[in-house]
């Protein structure tokens, strides 16, 4: 199952509106921040990411894309447990490359557990 158009955080507004408006959590080796997104139609919506790695804390451009790639893996493999109508921006961290796929997993799902429903 891949991550349809519908499913990923695109527009700097919608980014700058996480920064402005969203709530944060740290999960050690990436932070987590989310915001409740209204629908327009009033229907749920599916739940959205963004995945965020700047070359400050996370490296050069392979380390960078891993990282992503890593997050977007986790995201997608646990996606159920994420509340419809939110949006997410998992930032990652310099140790997100060291660290075993299994605890950033477990991470974000204890994460997503503390999540309000929207």
């Amino acid at each position: 199952m891949r991550l349809r158009p519908a499913q990923r955080v695109r527009r700097t507004t919608d980014f700058q509106a996480m920064r402005q408006q969203g709530r944060r959590m740290d999960c050690g080796h990436f932070v987590l921040a989310w915001r409740i997104r209204l629908a327009p139609d009033g229907k749920p919506a599916p739940a959205r990411v963004g995945v965020v790695a700047s070359r400050a804390s996370v490296g050069d451009a392979v380390e960078r894309n891993r990282a992503k790639r890593r997050l977007r893996e986790i995201f997608r493999q646990h996606q159920t447990l994420v509340p419809a109508n939110l949006d997410l921006v998992l930032t990652a961290r310099g140790s997100i490359l060291r660290a075993e796929f299994t605890e950033l997993a477990e991470r974000f799902a204890s994460a997503c557990r503390r999540l309000p429903a929207a």
